[in-house]
């Protein structure tokens, strides 16, 4: 997100306008609905974390404790639980459809 002065873009009358409520004060215009991107669109964290996950949801399955899990992916064992209480959920969604 970069910073734009005002001037450099905006007609001084709706300068003028907006100085009527914040005169001098730094403000954020967020992005028009429509042009809004899904969390992880201009990435692959996305795919890397639900990678990371499914193979956190593996070795839990091969024996592993959350703590021990927790300990190798530098995660909180809180964490590791919500990932594998996530993964579990989404299985016996997929088992059941």
């Amino acid at each position: 997100m970069g910073y734009i002065r005002a001037e450099e873009i905006l007609p001084i009358e709706i300068i003028e306008l907006i100085q009527q409520y914040v005169d001098g004060e730094n403000i954020y215009i967020p992005r028009k609905v429509a042009n809004r991107q899904a969390w992880g669109t201009g990435t692959q964290i996305k795919q890397e974390l639900m990678t990371r996950n499914q193979q956190i949801y593996r070795d839990y399955l091969a024996g592993s404790k959350a703590s021990e899990l927790a300990g190798k992916y530098y995660l909180s064992e809180k964490s590791i639980q919500r990932i594998l209480r996530e993964i579990s959920r989404q299985r016996s969604a997929h088992f059941t459809n």
